[in-house]
């Protein structure tokens, strides 16, 4: 177990449980490609604040990368929702571009890139 893990998990046994401590979590197993952690992690995370779109990019990522399509379309689809509520333009395009790719669509080619 890594540094930042370990120091998360020991945040963590002590309480108080929150938002911050569980995306941390997540971030650092989907880092560290201990998926089934990191979507255990996010899961709580989007559970405390429903309203977190980077935390539902990140349960999206990780529910993907542990081969949970289904799931992960789910959370992708929900946490643009979300992002586009809270007018979160970047966390919006991205988590766009995941689900396309999830469902098999090349991601769009960006004009301004390639002029």
């Amino acid at each position: 177990m890594n540094h930042i893990i370990a120091n998360l998990e020991t945040l963590l046994a002590k309480g108080p449980d929150n938002v911050l401590i569980r995306f941390g979590l997540g971030n650092a197993y989907l880092h560290a490609k201990e998926f089934s952690k990191a979507v255990e992690h996010f899961a709580k995370a989007v559970e405390f604040d429903p309203r977190y779109s980077a935390a539902w990019k990140g349960y999206g990522k990780a529910l993907a990368e542990n081969q949970q399509l289904p799931e992960a379309i789910e959370a992708y689809t929900k946490g643009i929702e979300v992002a586009e509520a809270r007018g979160d333009i970047q966390a919006t395009k991205e988590m766009k571009v995941f689900l396309k790719r999830l469902h098999g669509s090349p991601p769009p080619v960006l004009d301004s890139l390639i002029a």
